[in-house]
Parts: structure tokens; sequence; C-alpha cells
């Protein structure tokens, strides 16, 4: 699975007009399943990003986590993280996983993160969402759960 994960002071997402998940001071992590990815990936995942200190300490430095600071998740999928920019000028996203697993590793990921005692709010798989945030630092961190070529 690949995750972008972004620092912030607020998040919300939208579906028609109606926001559907909002969170304040926490994580914004876009997620998207990859063809491959082992069953344990939606776990593994969390638990890295839970334990991910990027948050600041008394004395400035990015020392804290998300469980530390008492943070909220907005967990938004998009399959366009397995956008392959190679070559031409259309991305290919056929790395990304079928829509049925993707799904389903989706919502065990944001499941995974509730598991780990976070406020999860997310968004709704394959529907057209608008996301909007503040991101704080900026801090923006790139993460997949295993070694890809």
């Amino acid at each position: 699975m690949r995750a972008l994960v972004q620092r912030v002071t607020r998040a919300e997402v939208t579906v028609e007009d109606r926001s559907i998940g909002r969170i304040g001071p926490g994580l914004m992590v876009l997620v998207c399943a990859m063809q491959g990815d082992p069953e344990d990936a939606p776990e593994k995942l969390a638990a890295r990003i839970a334990k991910l200190r990027i948050f600041r300490d008394e004395a400035g430095k990015m020392n804290r986590s998300v469980v530390d600071i008492g943070g909220a998740v907005l967990v938004v999928s998009q399959f366009t993280l397995a956008a392959d920019t190679r070559t031409g000028n259309r991305p290919g996203f056929s790395s990304a996983e079928a829509p049925a697993r993707g799904e389903a590793l989706y919502l065990r990921f944001a499941e995974a993160l509730r598991g780990l005692g976070l406020p999860v709010e997310t968004g709704a798989f394959g529907a057209d969402m608008q996301v909007s945030l503040v991101n704080d630092g900026p801090v923006t961190i790139w993460m997949d759960s295993t070694d890809r070529a």
C-alpha cells in the first residue's frame, strides 16, 4: 500500500457538497492499495503511521506521533498514488489494486488505525471527493508498505 501522509491543523472531505469527514489537528492520509500487497499491509502501514514522529515537541522538534498529541486521522482512498509517469504524458494506473480488493484493504487500514486508539474519519471509496486541508509545516511524507522496484 502507498500512503501520502500530511500533518494538518484541519482537514475535510466532501461529496456532492456534503461533508462526510472532518478532523482538527492530526494526519490527512491519502492511501492506495497496490497489486500484490500482502494481506497484512493495512495493519503494518497503520502501525507505522500511528508511530510516525512528525509533530513538534516542547523544544519544537519533530518528536511526537499523532497518538502522542491526541490527534485524529482523515483517511481518503486515492488510486492515483499508483500513477506510473515514466513514459508519455498520461499516467498509467494499472498497478493499483482492483476496486473490490482495494476497497477492502482501504477499509481495513482505517479500522487498523481505529484499533490503535485513533479517531478516524474517512472519505467514500470510488466517489468524486473534494478534499481541503491546512498542511501544518508543511510536513508531507511518502510511505510504501513494501519495497518496490
